[in-house]
């Protein structure tokens, strides 16, 4: 495992209609794809299943994960809570950051709901976030953000502590288990 690429699961939290998810995830997997140090799993909760591989075995397989989530009445999508629950020890001493979008808290009270479920579930939260306040508004047709500096800098910040974790964590859960 030392020197294998960390593997990291960048979920999309949102399966509404017309949802804007995917557009945030594209542009966050390619900030990823820059590094040589991560391989992506893109995870739609809408339904993009790999044959033979269901949700509890592709977050086993993770070493990170990338919460993109959007804000709804405060919280985060009802889907996404199903989802997180429905797997247990398979999160356990492994890193979640989160990348959200909204109006304008730009999902950041999700995002603090989320840190809690989290903590539950034996998690560390990277302190680094991105955050998309009127989402749509700053994101130009072909999927890029309207400040793309600005941007950029924030998803640098989170995949370096991500992958920081990510990699003392997996080197912890090899050398021996978690008491979890």
């Amino acid at each position: 495992m030392p020197g294998e690429p960390l593997q990291l699961a960048v979920l999309i939290g949102s399966t509404r209609e017309g949802r804007f998810g995917p557009t945030v995830a594209d542009w966050f997997i390619g900030q990823v794809e820059q590094r040589g140090d991560l391989k992506v799993d893109r995870i739609d909760l809408l339904g993009t299943e790999i044959p033979g591989m269901d949700f509890t075995t592709r977050v086993g397989l993770a070493d990170a994960f990338v919460v993109v989530t959007p804000e709804y009445n405060r919280g985060y999508p009802g889907e996404l809570k199903c989802a997180v629950d429905s797997v247990k020890e398979q999160w356990r001493a492994k890193p979640v950051g989160f990348v959200s979008y909204g109006g304008r808290s730009g999902g950041l009270r999700a995002v603090e709901q989320l840190r809690a479920v989290f903590a539950e579930l034996h998690t560390v939260t990277v302190r680094e976030t991105v955050s998309f306040h009127g989402a749509r508004g700053n994101f130009h047709d072909g999927g890029e953000p309207r400040d793309t500096e600005a941007a950029n800098a924030a998803a640098a910040g989170l995949i370096a502590q991500l992958a920081w974790w990510a990699d003392a964590l997996r080197e912890a859960r090899t050398s021996r288990p978690y008491p979890g």
